[in-house]
């Protein structure tokens, strides 16, 4: 049965909040306009100037010319973004009372992300030019096969191996809880024993949750945050939102939608690589001093493609939602959990609708609130 809820009381997001946001979408702007620009200049004008002085140094040695090619657009790309990186996830966190991190801490997250990062790009950056000098002309199609396999490995090893590292992981161990939400999971699935604490107090007050994993690496992890500050009948919901996104199948979804993406962005590189190198005296697309111009291009189709793909992630959100509230028949605790998950985040519940087009990959909490009205009428 389900219970009847109250008029909404979330109230209009405060001047604190309007302002939080709007420094965070600031920062997500620029950042991103940065980043091309960089990008832009290192494919048009340095990357030719580049490509000449490594083959007169190091000629025959197309994977150190490579390697080297990369390192120092990541060290410039570093540069260049960590100032506004530092303002927007340190400075303004702080500012606003949603961060518990040190300014250490912070340093030492930045330095894992580095050496996690760097491991992993390096790994996937001499397969795609392994891939793309063996195979020729069809190298676009292994590419993309490739990035499957790299995409289904790392969905398995993300929750066991690779989030362990920047934070504690343990498996709930509140026997009352777990006989909570076994009774959301049964017939799903998704074993209970897939439920793990997410140790995020000591990076920031925010709450949150997640599906993470494929296969049997797959979980719902649930922030401390959350788990400390919301009722268990508000855990529930979440606990069935993120069961909303295994019964709905959307991890497999998702990935079968950035294969079809990954696809079409390889062979535009394809294409517009084998026009654009030549005029740009790059002595062709298998030209290491060419990666900028190919991440430009990956890039600037990614940014074009964001807000489809953002509007897909939205519609699988909502199908969520609505399982929970259908789940737990309970839309009281539906209201009360969102609304709680909006003040502790400082989300505007009213964003605009182009921003929310543009960059929200979840619907606006007004909406979601909403939803629970739609189920009682």
């Amino acid at each position: 049965m389900t219970t009847t809820a109250p008029k909404l009381d979330l109230e209009p997001a405060s001047p604190s909040v309007k302002r939080y946001q709007k420094l965070k979408l600031l920062a997500g702007v620029i950042g991103t306009i940065t980043a091309l620009v960089w990008l832009g200049v290192c494919a048009l004008f340095l990357g030719p100037a580049l490509g000449n002085w490594l083959k007169d140094n190091l000629p025959h040695q197309r994977w150190l010319q490579l390697w080297l090619t990369a390192a120092a657009l990541v060290v410039t790309l570093e540069m260049v973004s960590l100032p506004l990186d530092f303002w927007s996830g340190y400075v303004v966190e702080h500012e606003h009372q949603l961060s518990n991190q040190t300014l250490g801490r912070w340093i030492w997250q930045r330095v894992k992300g580095w050496l996690v990062g760097g491991v992993l790009g390096w790994l996937l950056l001499s397969g795609l030019y392994a891939v793309l000098w063996i195979s020729g002309e069809w190298w676009w199609l292994w590419a993309t096969f490739g990035w499957l396999l790299v995409t289904l490995a790392l969905g398995q090893l993300l929750p066991v191996l690779i989030l362990p590292i920047f934070y504690k992981v343990t498996r709930l161990d509140d026997t009352s809880l777990l006989e909570r939400l076994r009774g959301l999971s049964d017939g799903t699935g998704l074993a209970v024993e897939g439920v793990y604490r997410l140790h995020l107090s000591e990076e920031t007050k925010k709450a949150n949750a997640a599906l993470a994993g494929l296969g049997r690496t797959r979980r719902v992890l649930l922030g401390d945050t959350l788990l400390e500050q919301f009722t268990p009948e508000e855990i529930e919901v979440v606990f069935a939102h993120e069961v909303g996104h295994h019964v709905h199948r959307h991890l497999p979804k998702m990935i079968a939608v950035r294969v079809v993406l990954s696809l079409a962005g390889f062979w535009l590189v394809d294409v517009l690589l084998r026009w654009a190198t030549p005029k740009l005296e790059y002595a062709g697309l298998h030209d290491p001093a060419a990666l900028p111009l190919l991440l430009l291009v990956l890039s600037l189709f990614g940014l074009l493609l964001s807000p489809a793909q953002n509007a897909l992630s939205r519609l699988f959100e909502r199908q969520c939602d609505r399982y929970a509230l259908d789940r737990t028949h309970n839309s009281v605790a539906y209201r009360s959990a969102f609304t709680k998950l909006a003040r502790l985040n400082k989300s505007d519940p009213d964003p605009h609708p182009l921003v929310v087009w543009l960059f929200h990959d979840h619907p606006a909490i007004r909406e979601r609130l909403r939803m629970a009205d739609d189920c009682l009428s």
